[in-house]
């Protein structure tokens, strides 16, 4: 007579099928998850080949970072595995960012051979959540615009709109950045400096000044001393003074534009632009230094129009 009752298998059976040791099988009954089919006459669990494939399952869902809980709710029907799937994915990003926020962090660190209090500072600047690093960056907009309404219009837009924060996954290069601009927004001689800056734009525009008027300045200032640097125009010669003629008009006040380019050009103005555009990702300006060189040069040797 052929015997057609289902094959049962102990713990240390059941071990040796699926691998998992015998320890941690008989955890996992205890919580719940795989419940014993019967027992023997000693009081043994046993299980069948069902149980097998119960054990796989939740093996896997294990190994997918699933918590017992979660196993237990999707074994019995009561949450949807694509719904716990999903959850997750959303926990693994959210390690994932930390994880690679915690490697930019110790790579700055390692690059700066930075101190203890170094490193303490540069972690707690690196998470500051993105709602607190807005608020820094516009804290300083507003101190440095504050009063200011004569501020060419585009300027404002560009300093108001530079809520420049580190990016979900950011590079080495984008945590120093950030730590380098966020103690430069403490720095009283480059907020002077910037403040200036604003004081004087605001002192040049006229009512009849269109919104990036400024801007257009520094551009054909730019082309302006970019041709004589190529040219090989001597900044003391009698072209240069030609060209200055030309850049600012008949009657302009030079040696007040040069104490105006002296501070839009001092070097921690210079590299607060040059942070942002680490932060934003965005491919590296050109910071035309020959040609403000040129300019200052000539502004210099030709004082008066």
């Amino acid at each position: 007579m052929i015997d057609d009752s289902p094959q049962l298998l102990t713990i240390g059976q059941l071990a040796r099928r699926t691998g998992l040791t015998v320890r941690t099988i008989r955890y996992w009954s205890d919580e719940g998850v795989l419940h014993p089919v019967t027992r023997s006459d000693g009081g043994y669990r046993l299980y069948d080949a069902e149980s097998v494939a119960r054990l796989e399952l939740i093996r896997t869902l294990r190994e997918l970072g699933l918590g017992l809980d979660d196993v237990r709710k999707v074994l019995a029907g009561e949450r949807d595995v694509a719904a716990v799937a999903a959850a997750h994915v959303a926990a693994l990003d959210a390690q994932i960012r930390v994880l690679r926020l915690n490697r930019a962090v110790l790579s700055t660190v390692a690059k700066r051979k930075s101190s203890t209090e170094e490193m303490a500072l540069m972690n707690k600047l690196a998470r500051l959540s993105a709602t607190e690093r807005k608020r820094i960056m516009d804290e300083f907009a507003e101190e440095m615009l504050h009063g200011l309404d004569s501020v060419d219009p585009a300027i404002q837009e560009r300093m108001r709109g530079m809520s420049a924060g580190l990016p979900d996954d950011p590079t080495p290069e984008q945590v120093d950045a950030w730590v380098e601009l966020a103690e430069l927004l403490q720095d009283p001689e480059f907020k002077r400096r910037m403040r200036q800056a604003a004081e004087y734009n605001a002192a040049d525009r006229t009512p009849e000044d269109r919104a990036g008027a400024s801007m257009q300045f520094l551009k054909k200032l730019v082309v302006v001393a970019g041709d004589a640097v190529r040219a090989g125009v001597d900044p003391a010669s009698p072209e240069a003074d030609a060209a200055l003629r030309e850049l600012l008009g008949p009657d302009a006040d030079r040696a007040a534009v040069l104490d105006r380019l002296l501070t839009t050009m001092d070097h921690k103005v210079a590299r607060y632009r040059e942070l942002l555009t680490v932060l934003k990702g965005a491919p590296a300006q050109p910071a035309h230094r020959p040609e403000f060189a040129w300019v200052l040069a000539a502004l210099r040797a030709h004082p008066a129009g």
